[in-house]
């Protein structure tokens, strides 16, 4: 068994894109706009800023109201679309349940959304000729890479089909030539499924869901999942790591695994804004 490091990788991409970033004429400007006070998304967008400081890669937060209308958050997505200055856009999850995500992903624009959630960039991801992948299956994609963890013609399932994370992830290993299915909620015989896989990527937010017997000896396991434990100070994974982890090559912990490549990714994304 394997341990992925993200956290060592993340280190390391870092150090290559703060010297990459120093030698631009050009810096990408990132706009993240926060709608309410949503305790998760603050923490996201300071982790987010953090990395964009230390890396010298100019930022800003555009706070609003949590009663905000759908039609004022789409002005002012179209008001940082003019903004010459501003080369990308983000907007951070959650948000109130009155508005309309993915209407708002849909009206940055393709060439400022580094999330990769406009449906025209997913589209690209769709027809294998990405220029910004959410930054999750990037980091992924990057493990696998950095590992030298093969994909082609491998058996690859990703159980969890959000847009955010298992729909991109499932096209990024297709695009790499591996054979994918994708599993969710409405799956039968979810088990017999992920035993079959060579690589098995879980994002569902259930807490060691994912158990021995349900993993193939020798596979690679990615672990999306963020889970606080209630009364708890304890994170963990959609994967039962101690149950599972001697039953696998390579298995990414949680914390310190795909978390720390979702920011660095992003930070990818953002130097795109600018060469692309």
């Amino acid at each position: 068994m394997n341990i992925i490091d993200g956290k060592m990788i993340s280190s390391k991409l870092k150090e290559e894109y703060r010297e990459k970033i120093a030698n631009m004429k050009m810096k990408p400007f990132l706009v993240m706009i926060r709608i309410g006070d949503d305790a998760a998304a603050e923490i996201y967008v300071k982790s987010k800023g953090k990395t964009c400081l230390e890396l010298g890669i100019p930022y800003s937060e555009l706070h609003l109201n949590a009663d905000i209308t759908q039609e004022e958050l789409l002005s002012q997505i179209d008001e940082l679309n003019a903004d010459d200055k501003v080369t990308a856009i983000l907007i951070e999850s959650p948000i109130p349940y009155h508005l309309d995500i993915l209407e708002a992903f849909d009206r940055i624009d393709p060439k400022k959304d580094v999330d990769g959630l406009n449906s025209i960039n997913l589209g690209n991801l769709a027809g294998n000729h990405p220029i910004f992948t959410p930054a999750t299956p990037l980091g992924i994609m990057r493990l696998l890479k950095e590992y030298k963890i093969e994909i082609e013609g491998k058996r690859c399932v990703v159980v969890g089909r959000s847009n955010l994370v298992g729909r991109p992830m499932a096209l990024c290993l297709l695009n790499a030539n591996g054979t994918v299915t994708i599993c969710h909620s409405r799956t039968k015989d979810l088990r017999d499924i992920t035993k079959e896989a060579d690589i098995l990527v879980v994002a569902i937010g259930k807490p060691k869901f994912i158990t021995e017997d349900m993993v193939k000896e020798g596979a690679t396991v990615i672990d999306v999942g963020i889970n606080r434990i209630p009364d708890s100070k304890k994170i963990v994974g959609d994967v039962d790591f101690d149950n599972v982890k001697d039953k696998c090559s390579y298995i990414t912990p949680v914390p310190g695994g795909v978390g720390p490549m979702t920011i660095i990714s992003l930070i990818d994304n953002l130097i795109r804004t600018v060469n692309e």
